[in-house]
């Protein structure tokens, strides 16, 4: 299965929890954990300790505009949340 990791989860939580080795990547929907730790440590060299995944459900969004209201939803997708071992460290902002 190719392309398991879609791209790094870069928000203010994300960003705090970075600092103690806890990093989120949004993943591809039928990966699973031990998918995802290769997938991790063949493309960042770096040992993983711990993965918790969480499915995220879509949830409804409105838009007005000027001459109608955009009903759609977001698109559900999966995150892994990844504590990678002690002193070592993923440049997640080197690829933005």
């Amino acid at each position: 299965m190719e392309n398991i990791i879609k791209r790094p989860l870069l928000s203010e939580k994300a960003s705090i929890q970075s600092e103690a080795g806890v990093y989120t990547f949004v993943v591809d929907r039928k990966a699973n954990k031990i998918q995802i730790k290769k997938a991790l440590e063949k493309m960042y060299g770096v040992e993983i300790v711990n993965i918790n995944t969480i499915n995220t459900a879509s949830k409804p969004k409105m838009r007005y505009t000027s001459s109608r209201v955009v009903q759609g939803r977001t698109k559900p997708y999966k995150k892994a949340i990844v504590k990678v071992a002690e002193g070592e460290f993923i440049d997640v902002y080197g690829n933005v």
